[in-house]
Parts: C-alpha cells; structure tokens; sequence
C-alpha cells in the first residue's frame, strides 16, 4: 500500500523512462511532474482545434486520464511530451468532429507565403499600465489565431508558440516536414495580416496556462486517477 506523504516534485532532470516507470507504480509526485511540464503545450495544441478554453481544458483532462491509464503502452519511441501531444490532438479532433461531422485538417489549401516571424515580448511584470497594454495585445493575438483555418492554425501553435521543432510537428499533425514549413509560411502571413490591421506586429504571448489554472487541472486529474 502506498503511504500518505505530501508530494515533491520530481527533480527537473528526471528522464522520460524514470518518470514513466514511477507513474506506473502510481507515484503521485511522478504524475504530477509529467502534467506540469506538460499542461500548458496540452492545452495550447487543445485549444489551437476547439478555439474554447473550457472545452480545451476538458480535453486536456481526458488525454491524461487516458494516457496515464494506458501509460504501459508508452515505448519510447518519441518522447513522453510528443506521446502526450497526439493523445490531446487526437482527443480534440474526435470532439471537433462530434461537433462538426466530415471536419478533415488537410482539406484546406496549403500556400507558400514567406512572413517574418511574429516576436512574442516577455511580460510587463508589475508595470499595470504595460501589463494592461499587453492584455488587450494579447486578446488580438489569440483572436486572430483563432481566425486562421484549422490546417495553418495547428502548425503556427505547434510551431511557433509552443516552440517545437519541424520534426516534432510533423510528427504530432502527421504530415510532412516539407508540408509543415509551408503551411507555417503561409499562417505567418495570414496571421501577420490580421494583427497589423489592429496592433502592428510586434505581439506578446498568446494563451498562457500557468498558476492556479494549471494546479486547478492537475488536481483534478489526479483526483480522477484515485489520489486523494
């Protein structure tokens, strides 16, 4: 049986493999590592499909749950964050489709626009005119991600905001890596469009999924898992 302690977070060079192999033994510290080095890319690639926080959030705990309740078919053969990844797309997508029947992410023309990348400032710390400034930045930005097509929308997240590489994100979307970059090319143009009608291009980060909101999904996915 195991006994009652308060969690500690893994140490933060914790490998896929030790992590995977104390989850299966149902280390609820191990668990909980994976989630929040993971929540925020789960719910951003989530999102990137429903453009809705609350279903997104919900999606994000489905795939965990799921995940970790199949955790021993995990291999290795990508990493634990790229594994994650596919099980909220694929989560995603089936309640996209549930809601939108025939609904296909390569359906949408690809295009091949060159675009400068769109730069993301940090935050404006404790200064409440800049962090105002940055909010009402920040909802332009998310709106007009939302306003892009699906196929050009997924690769922009997963590329851009979420910062994985090519490969990654051919891997997760399952496409190409010649398909990727120029679905990428063409959403930074589109995107860069939108946003300098509004606010120029320079733009802060978009979606952000952190503090009480990540400890809130955590908690509840742990909950669903048998931990007290």
């Amino acid at each position: 049986m195991r006994q009652a302690h308060i969690p500690q977070i893994a140490p933060v060079g914790s490998g896929d493999a030790e992590l995977v192999r104390r989850a299966l033994a149902r280390d609820e510290a191990a668990i909980r590592t994976i989630m929040q080095a993971n929540n925020r890319r789960l719910y951003r690639l989530a999102r990137g499909i429903l453009r809705n926080d609350g279903e997104a959030e919900d999606v994000v705990q489905e795939a965990y749950v799921r995940a970790f309740t199949h955790l021993e078919n995990f291999r290795g053969d990508s990493s634990l964050s790229t594994w994650l990844s596919r099980i909220a797309m694929n989560e995603a997508l089936g309640r996209l489709r549930r809601q939108r029947p025939g609904v296909d992410i390569d359906s949408l023309p690809q295009g091949a626009l060159e675009a400068q990348i769109i730069q993301f400032p940090l935050a404006a710390g404790d200064d409440p005119e800049k962090s105002m400034a940055q909010r009402e930045i920040q909802h332009v930005v998310e709106h007009a991600i939302d306003e892009l097509p699906e196929a050009f929308r997924l690769v922009f997240i997963t590329r851009i905001i979420e910062g994985m590489n090519v490969e990654e994100t051919a891997e997760i979307l399952e496409l190409k890596p010649e398909t990727v970059k120029s679905r990428l090319h063409r959403a930074r143009s589109m995107l860069r469009d939108i946003v300098e009608k509004k606010i120029g291009p320079v733009v802060m980060e978009a979606f952000p999924f952190a503090g009480r909101r990540c400890e809130r999904l955590t908690d509840a996915v742990l909950k669903r898992l048998g931990f007290n």
